[in-house]
């Protein structure tokens, strides 16, 4: 798949495995973007001529291609973000607003990544809710039966682990959740690029994800929520676009989703998601799942003989996410001289501090895998990795 790709073309010798960060632009994805600005700009929604008409159609249909790649019941159950970050701070502050109140818990678990943890620590002290953490065993599986009671309002939980890669339960999670009176949240940016969902399926209350890592633009994300519950949520940004009506001291506010799009959209790169969505469909995400499973399996495999090595999860069911912690070798000294060979790696914290400490550590390395990714590369990351650790532990 790399020929669809230009920054090979460019960086012939690169081998990116950081896909887990942000995955790189097919063609089509970049043509769609310069197209938009070059041959169809206008605004959309506030004009009558036929550029800005054309602008609202292919709007539309970026948001109905969003709907449809995780099985919305309607369109208009997609809003449109910056991308999972924004989303769930969206729904932290929306609900903090209409649903929290003193002594209601929350549930994240201690592996979340940042931005499916800081939002809701930042509402819990606004509204006096009770923050709760579900642990991980140390295969990276969630421990979480029994932790969800009838004073949880909000279970926030990632699909795919960004750190471990471990495939969550989230619909029994959800099942549970729902029957103590619970909403779901599902942080799903590690899960769209790479496996089929189904918010109706595991009948999530609310699933967030980004563009960028589903071979997107950066700038744009989605946001999937049950009409019922966004009709009875307050917006949190005011200005154009989101309003019915507006006086002078008070205003209406639109249906959703645009109650939740307060000024000039995100246009060129929702119509640019709407390509990329379609990149990947037709693809197939049964194919783009197989491959990077055969990537995953290989690496671990490999890695797993280097005595010095840790991998952080091994959970049975894992998205295309390796992270790992050698005995003795800094994670910044591996990515470098890793990036001294053209191998593009993670390292640091992972945006998930908590993560690290539940292993013991501060700091780890990432491999994650793409369509783009090939098992020579895999072979020849493992093999670099093995003679880093050799060249490092002589040192």
């Amino acid at each position: 798949m790399r020929e669809h790709f230009p920054i090979f073309e460019n960086q012939p010798n690169l081998i990116y495995l950081d896909s887990a960060a942000t995955a790189h632009k097919p063609h089509s994805v970049i043509n769609a973007i310069a197209d938009f600005y070059r041959k169809d700009y206008a605004t959309v929604h506030r004009a009558i001529y036929r550029p800005s008409l054309k602008a609202t159609e292919k709007y539309h249909e970026a948001r109905e291609a969003a709907g449809k790649f995780i099985n919305a019941e309607h369109p208009s159950e997609i809003i449109f973000t910056r991308g999972t970050t924004d989303s769930i701070n969206l729904v932290a502050m929306s609900l903090s607003k209409s649903l929290l109140k003193p002594g209601d818990e929350i549930i994240v678990s201690k592996v979340e990544h940042h931005s499916n943890l800081v939002p809701w620590q930042m509402v819990a002290k606004e509204t006096g809710a009770i923050l709760k953490h579900i642990d991980i065993d140390d295969a990276g599986n969630l421990l979480w039966k029994g932790v969800i009671t009838e004073k949880t309002k909000i279970v926030s939980l990632a699909h795919v682990s960004n750190v471990t890669g471990t495939v969550n339960p989230i619909r029994e999670i959800g099942r549970i959740a729902h029957e103590k009176g619970a909403l779901l949240i599902i942080d799903g940016a590690q899960a769209a690029p790479h496996m089929n969902v189904d918010v109706q399926e595991i009948d999530a209350d609310f699933y967030a994800f980004s563009g960028h890592k589903c071979y997107g633009p950066t700038g744009i994300g989605i946001l999937y929520g049950k009409r019922k519950l966004l009709e009875k949520m307050p917006p949190v940004q005011g200005g154009g676009d989101m309003i019915a009506d507006v006086g002078l001291e008070e205003s209406t506010y639109g249906e959703p989703p645009l109650r939740f799009e307060a000024g000039t959209p995100i246009i060129a790169s929702a119509i640019a998601l709407k390509t990329a969505l379609d990149f990947i469909e037709e693809i197939g995400r049964e194919t783009i799942h197989l491959h990077e499973q055969m990537l995953l399996d290989r690496a671990k495999e490999r890695l797993s003989s280097i005595p010095q090595l840790r991998i952080l999860g091994t959970a049975y069911e894992k998205g295309p996410i390796l992270t790992f912690h050698i005995e003795g070798v800094h994670p910044l000294d591996l990515a470098t001289f890793l990036d001294l060979k053209n191998i593009a790696i993670r390292s640091g914290h992972l945006c998930a501090k908590p993560a690290m400490r539940r292993f013991g550590i501060e700091q780890a390395a990432r491999a994650s895998f793409g369509i783009y990714n090939t098992i020579e590369e895999i072979d020849l990351f493992c093999d670099l990795v093995q003679d880093t650790v050799l060249q490092l532990v002589k040192a």
